[in-house]
């Protein structure tokens, strides 16, 4: 059918936008995905190397080439040797690392999904290499009809009926705010008791764990808990806490399973909070018992049932604070200021400093790094 200039512009127009929105979704959803590799990497203005290279502009540029960043042997010779980060050679390293490059530090395992390749790559190679945007800004637009369908109420804000009832007890109504519903305080209501108060409904397997665990955070807790560089060992240090150098792990120190299961639920992985299921978060459990020795089966399920019935190997050696029956607060009494020891007070021992999670780059990391 034939058309005439007008529709043909238009047609193009439309198409214009259909694309540019396609291209904007993906950033958008790289950026989701790169929340995965936050914890070695930045882009942006202010990036910095970290436990990886800044991965502004990497799209095009040569391999091992970022000032300042201390690559493995094998990715400097790879970038000697010619290799450029174009999209094939970047969609065939993120799927396999390891595999692709033999010899590189790379711990993270790879991302299994295509659309989370293209997309990632989309994402990163909006950022040039002063990390300015490279590509028209990703915001998006709404129509213009769309404006004109906001409805008047919404406009308006919160009623007076739903205003706060401490404003409304003391005959003021400010018209800000309102009562929060049971729905919004049960999304902030997530800590766990060790009696399991708290505990969502859910289930989750040691193999299951292991999955979500290779995929999500192997890259900085290791293979199997050991840890990568100076993040948290997680598993092992029995025995050690007697030592001069403690490993204070989820087998060998912390005392209830539930601080395991409402960390990892509220906080983890690093850099994409709240993304796991409750599902994910009882098998991520699972497999934290099970690299602990604590389970030995890897068909082991853990779940809202038997959740209590787990006990950590060091929960005896934690008690009760009980300050409060020391003389001094119990009945107030003075403290002892006579026959005190003689002398000047004399330093005996100095405390380990022990810092775990890594800083962002800094003049001690500038030349150093772990994750190519």
């Amino acid at each position: 059918m034939w058309k005439s200039p007008k529709s043909l512009l238009l047609a193009a127009a439309v198409a214009t936008v259909s694309i540019g929105a396609a291209q904007a979704q993906d950033i958008a959803a790289g950026e989701k995905v790169f929340a995965k590799c936050k914890a070695c990497h930045m882009v942006g203005e202010n990036a910095k190397n970290r436990v990886g290279p800044i991965l502004n502009g990497i799209v095009g540029r040569a391999a091992g080439t970022v000032d300042g960043f201390k690559y493995s042997p094998a990715m400097a010779k790879a970038g000697a040797d010619g290799l450029l980060w174009d999209e094939a050679n970047l969609s065939g390293y993120l799927r396999d690392p390891k595999g692709f490059l033999k010899g590189n530090k790379m711990a993270f395992a790879g991302l299994k999904k295509d659309e989370e390749v293209v997309d990632v790559i989309a994402y990163l190679e909006s950022f040039d290499a002063d990390g300015k945007p490279a590509t028209p800004a990703k915001q998006s637009q709404a129509p213009a009809g769309a404006a004109a369908a906001v409805t008047t109420a919404d406009a308006a804000g919160p009623s007076r009926e739903t205003t706060g009832s401490v404003t409304e007890a003391a005959g003021l109504k400010l018209g800000l705010g309102r009562t929060a519903t049971p729905e919004e305080i049960a999304a902030w209501d997530t800590d766990v008791r060790p009696d399991g108060e708290g505990l969502p409904e859910g289930s989750g397997t040691v193999a299951h764990g292991m999955e979500i665990y290779d995929e999500r955070c192997a890259s900085c807790h290791g293979d199997f808990g050991e840890a990568i560089g100076r993040w948290p060992v997680l598993a092992g240090g029995q025995g050690t806490l007697q030592a001069e150098r403690p490993e204070k792990t989820i087998g060998s120190y912390w005392p209830y399973l539930s601080t395991v299961f409402d960390y990892v639920h509220r906080a983890m992985p690093f850099g994409d909070a709240r993304s796991l299921s409750n599902d994910d978060v009882y098998a991520l459990t699972a497999y934290l018992l099970y690299l602990n020795d604590i389970v030995d089966d890897e068909s082991f399920e853990l779940s809202k049932e038997n959740f209590t019935s787990i006990r950590l190997p060091n929960e005896d050696n934690f008690f009760d604070d009980d300050r409060d029956e020391e003389p001094f607060y119990a009945d107030k009494s003075e403290p002892c200021m006579t026959d005190c020891k003689p002398g000047a007070p004399e330093i005996t021992m100095h405390a380990a400093v022990l810092d775990v999670t890594p800083e962002d780059g800094g003049e001690e990391n500038a030349s150093g790094g772990g994750i190519d």
